[in-house]
């Protein structure tokens, strides 16, 4: 069974936060699929992502690029999990799946803690998953980085 983890953007937002939660994954060796709200946020992610920093960029694809199958991080709008994740990273109110969860490691859910219905709804998916007998975790931007708080 799947942990999830909840992320509260506060100081940073999810441009400047997905990545390093990606290379995290990736230096585990686990595959992501990221899970978004939309067509134009994928495209402004899959730019994003081969030019957020001068020295790296993570290997990364979505539909339509390349074999889906060997993407070690795959972009979609949709709930398809073609590279075989072992974390799904849910933003921009994607919620947390009833159901499916199983085929995960890790279901990581990233809010912006500015965004008054973002943190009704994580309010509302820690509530169910807890409910449902998931482990979670709650972590908070703070000044040195990632808290958990909870």
């Amino acid at each position: 069974m799947a942990e999830l983890w909840v992320y509260h953007l506060e100081r940073a937002g999810l441009e400047e936060v997905l990545p390093e939660l990606l290379e995290k994954t990736r230096a585990r060796g686990w595959r992501a699929v990221v899970r978004v709200g939309s067509p134009e946020r994928l495209a402004a992610l899959d730019s994003h992502l081969w030019t957020y920093r001068d020295t790296s960029f993570l290997p990364h694809g979505g539909p339509g690029q390349g074999d889906p199958a060997r993407q070690p991080v795959y972009l979609t709008t949709e709930e398809d999990v073609p590279n075989g994740a072992e974390v799904l990273f849910l933003t921009d109110g994607v919620e947390v799946p009833q159901t499916g969860l199983e085929a995960f490691a890790r279901v990581i859910l990233i809010f912006d803690g500015r965004d008054e219905a973002a943190l009704s709804a994580a309010r509302a998916a820690w509530r169910r998953a807890r409910e449902g007998g998931i482990s979670v975790s709650y972590w908070k931007q703070g000044a040195k980085g990632w808290e958990k708080a909870g």
